[in-house]
């Protein structure tokens, strides 16, 4: 096991790892910038090691005095988290070349799967059924016209770079594909460098289903079943639950099958994740694999028992899946909920400051995966995601009877919060009915 680990993110997930490491033993570093110096994982970690001003590309995104903290302090390992530098294979080399350990997958398959296009073709390869759409990368809107007339409208222009809800847009109808086509290149090159697109036949009123990997490096690939991220506004998740309630055990099967199917196609290794779409017919096509922890990893882990953090720095050390019994059929019913520093009723405009007050939820059934604490100053520089709750029940109506009991709970003073707002979209008849789609809360929020 390795003598000592560097985190190389901030926030909940910070503290997530950084517990993971508490309960193998290995010591833990977290980097931190000037912004997040009075923050939870600061005051918890082993060590702590400020690696410059609040914005990301000096901080976070800065890959020189990220891996400068790792050697100053003696890591031998790190672990990214999610977003920041986690899905960089440049960042992977340039971990590996110092000869530190990265907690995550290899650089080759990173590569494969960062690029939208070469993973549909990698998935189609193994068997897994894709979403109609082109081959290839579309290169420019008189192309894109010809495919859409064997595809139909409406159709999904995308990023082959793409990821975190960006580079996307929905087309509806001939007239407005060249505008919509170019705008989508536009976003693409500005976030993420790459103006390279595709295209998808748009299935409207889906589900989001996704299916939890691990893979060792002896070659054993495990799937740990669904979660159902359908509850999303502009592409961002906001609730996240497991299992979903549209899978039945045949199509659980089948998407376990196909998500273990991919990721040995791309070579992958420790955790992942396979995305489907589930149509109006029931119908699942795979979208993308991503190449890391996922924020919604807790309700995988509330059904499963098995620990996925912990499996991941296994996994990098060198040793074999070590999975709990039944792991392969859910326990139960758990449900996350997101909660933001936004302000629902501003259509979630941000809403960093200092937190007055903060009061968590806590009780038989409830987990809370947060970073909040009175006194802390939330930065307005970040992703604005400050705590997960996380909500078991023996089934699906008991997990949402003590998530509403958790937000009920909760008072967070000085900031504006989604707490409310998830009271709301749980007694919702379509929530409950469990026929949210991806779409709804666009149309009703």
């Amino acid at each position: 096991m390795f003598k000592k680990l560097l985190v190389a993110n901030r926030g909940e997930i910070a503290l997530r790892i950084i517990r993971a490491c508490r309960d193998l033993g290995i010591p833990s570093v977290v980097a931190y910038s000037e912004a997040d110096r009075d923050s939870l994982p600061v005051l918890v970690a082993d060590e702590a090691v400020c690696i410059g001003p609040p914005p990301s590309a000096d901080s976070y995104l800065n890959v020189s005095r990220v891996l400068s903290a790792a050697e100053i302090t003696g890591c031998d390992a790190l672990h990214p988290g999610y977003g920041f530098l986690s899905e960089s294979p440049e960042f992977v080399e340039a971990t590996e070349s110092l000869k530190l350990v990265f907690v995550g997958p290899p650089a080759a398959a990173m590569r494969l799967l960062g690029d939208k296009v070469r993973a549909r073709q990698t998935a189609r390869d193994a068997g897994v059924p894709v979403v109609p759409g082109s081959e290839s990368e579309v290169r420019d809107a008189k192309e894109a016209a010809r495919l859409c007339r064997d595809l139909g409208y409406p159709v999904l222009v995308k990023a082959a770079a793409g990821g975190g809800g960006k580079g996307m847009r929905v087309v509806r109808r001939e007239k407005d594909l060249e505008s919509g086509f170019r705008m989508c290149q536009a976003e693409a090159k500005a976030s993420f460098g790459d103006p390279r697109v595709y295209l998808e036949q748009y299935v409207d009123k889906a589900h989001h289903v996704e299916v939890q990997v691990l893979a060792d490096r002896t070659g054993r690939v495990a799937a740990l079943g669904e979660r159902d991220c359908s509850a999303q506004r502009r592409h961002q998740k906001l609730l996240e639950e497991a299992p979903s309630p549209v899978v039945n055990d045949d199509l659980r099967t089948r998407l376990n099958d196909w998500a273990v199917a991919a990721a040995r196609a791309a070579g992958y290794t420790s955790a992942g994740t396979v995305e489907f779409i589930v149509d109006a017919e029931g119908r699942p096509f795979f979208m993308e694999m991503n190449a890391r922890l996922q924020v919604e990893h807790p309700v995988t882990e509330e059904v499963t028992g098995c620990d996925i953090v912990r499996q991941q720095l296994l996994i990098a050390a060198g040793e074999p899946l070590d999975l709990p019994p039944g792991y392969e059929r859910p326990r139960g019913h758990a449900i996350e909920c997101r909660i933001y520093a936004e302000d629902p009723d501003q259509d979630f405009e941000p809403s960093p400051g200092l937190v007055t007050e903060c009061r968590l939820p806590g009780g038989p059934g409830i987990r809370v995966d947060s970073c909040l604490m009175p006194g802390w100053r939330v930065p307005p520089h970040y992703d604005p995601l400050v705590a997960k709750f996380i909500a078991w029940g023996r089934d699906r109506d008991a997990a949402i009877e003590r998530m509403d009991r958790a937000l009920a709970e909760t008072e967070i003073g000085g900031i504006a919060t989604t707490v409310k707002f998830h009271r709301r979209l749980l007694k919702s008849g379509r929530f409950r009915r469990g026929q949210l789609t991806t779409a709804a809360l666009d149309e009703v929020v």
